[in-house]
């Protein structure tokens, strides 16, 4: 995948199919670490031990539709070209964990991507879900959960084309000021 925020999409989706009702996803640019770290948490059914020791090989798959799954492998691979590390744990119903760490400006690193629009499609494809979304930049922080956004829409849904519009523009404005 050319871009992070693809495989972010590709883990969220994974915790969608795993009926997570709340969902994290915490970015952390660290320049004095010289770091990316990505985690994403989420509490949906988890994964067995035998499962979770295998999903980090390209020619393992729960999905009956194809007999390759590359979305974690390729994500693994990314962080650990770029000087970083991958991890992952579960526990069957307790939920997921996944910690990617990336070199910040390593040159094989990819590139963040629309981290903004991911947020969104999952957002507003999945209102029963809890998305929390935090962005740290060095010391400065950014934080958007949809528990709270709900609260101030009232009865708008999250998934009108306006409020999916102006909550991205949103976003992509509090990431710009935190640079």
């Amino acid at each position: 995948m050319k871009e992070l925020s693809l495989h972010v999409l590709d883990v969220i989706q994974n915790s969608v199919s795993a009926n997570a009702a709340n969902i994290h996803l915490i970015i952390h640019e660290n320049s004095s670490a010289e770091t990316l770290t990505i985690i994403i948490e989420d509490d949906g059914k988890g994964m067995a031990p035998e499962v979770l020791g295998k999903v980090t090989d390209p020619f393992f798959t729960s999905r009956t539709t194809r007999k390759v799954g590359l979305g974690i492998p390729l994500f693994k691979q990314n962080a650990e070209i770029s000087g970083g590390s991958f991890k992952i744990t579960s526990q069957l119903g307790k939920g997921t964990r996944v910690k990617a760490v990336f070199g910040l400006s390593h040159f094989d690193r990819p590139p963040l991507g629309d981290i903004a629009g991911v947020v969104m499609l999952m957002v507003s494809s999945n209102l029963h879900i809890n998305f929390f979304y935090q962005h740290k930049i060095d010391q400065k922080m950014y934080e958007f959960n949809t528990p709270e956004i709900k609260e101030v829409l009232e009865d708008l849904p999250l998934n009108d084309p306006a409020v999916i519009r102006h909550l991205k523009e949103m976003i992509n404005e509090n990431l710009k000021d935190l640079r």
